[in-house]
């Protein structure tokens, strides 16, 4: 099983309807559970996709319109109830403060853990969390109040060891940390023996891009440049272009125009608006331009 995965709780977009839920997405990477956005019913699609709560780390949160975050205060308040005691941080645009000091001031005797706020630069990509296995940047988004999209990166893993080789040539087990960084080995006569007759690469890394929602916007082009897995909001069809562009959003084609232009390993389409019961015409528009696009839907999970 893939180590590197997105859950998708939700994919709709402004309101819940019979179709979709709104936008949510778990991302998993190596044990752990990055969740971005948090609309509503978030949790209960949590608990149908069998994720565990106690691996969740951190909260991303692209913008503070309700279909983003009204799911939060009770997920929050749900993992007090199943125990939760180290800090949960949570990172957005300006104005997350002010949507959460509230529901944390009346809670806080009940939450039993702290929240951490982090507040984001809407403007400039930026280092939002990093920890040994990912780093989390911001990507700048132009919709019609302050929001941010994130791209993870999984960190280059580290060389693995050739034991053969290491064998032959006697390197002791103590210098095999050397050896992950990179170093060379010189034996005891004096030969260098170089990293790569040691080692060999370990997998390339992987990387994931999140944009909802936005305006077409192609100075995203260099951000997301040859990520693995682009997802990107395509709330309406090319028909509707000139609403796409009034709502700062965008359309399946234009999507997939950032999708080829940034020659990106595949594209991943939601956020639809709720005049769309059916997600096939948004997919066949974004394919006409990028043949390696899906259509979000509730319960997928994408493997990089």
């Amino acid at each position: 099983m893939s180590d590197f995965q997105v859950h998708i709780l939700g994919c709709g977009s402004a309101l819940p309807t019979a179709v979709h839920y709104p936008t949510s997405q778990v991302v998993e990477l190596r044990d752990k559970l990055f969740m971005i956005d948090c609309g509503e019913g978030a949790q209960r699609q949590f608990r149908l996709q069998h994720l565990d709560f106690g691996r969740l780390v951190a909260i991303f949160i692209s913008h503070l319109h309700g279909d983003h975050c009204f799911g939060l205060p009770g997920l929050l308040s749900s993992l007090g109830l199943l125990g939760r005691r180290r800090a949960m941080p949570i990172y957005g645009p300006r104005g997350l403060d002010a949507f959460l000091l509230p529901f944390i001031e009346q809670n806080k005797q009940y939450l039993g853990y702290e929240i951490e706020i982090h507040i984001l630069d809407e403007g400039l990509p930026q280092l939002a969390y990093e920890d040994r296995s990912v780093s989390v940047t911001t990507l700048p988004l132009k919709h019609g109040v302050p929001c941010v999209g994130y791209l993870i990166r999984e960190k280059v893993t580290e060389r693995h060891i050739d034991r053969a080789s290491c064998d032959f040539y006697e390197v002791p087990r103590t210098f095999y940390p050397f050896l992950r960084d990179g170093r060379d080995f010189v034996t005891s006569e004096g030969e260098v023996v170089p990293n790569d007759r040691l080692t060999r690469l370990g997998r390339s890394a992987r990387s994931y891009a999140y944009c909802s929602d936005t305006a077409y916007a192609p100075h995203l082009i260099p951000l997301v440049q040859s990520v693995d897995l682009l997802y990107h909001e395509a709330t309406f069809l090319n028909t509707l272009r000139a609403r796409a562009k009034e709502t700062n959003h965008s359309t399946a084609e234009e999507a997939a125009l950032i999708a080829c232009k940034a020659n990106v390993g595949q594209l991943l389409i939601g956020h639809y608006s709720a005049r769309y019961n059916d997600s096939r015409p948004l997919l066949r528009e974004a394919q006409a331009i990028f043949p390696k696009t899906l259509a979000a839907d509730e319960g997928m999970v994408v493997t990089l």
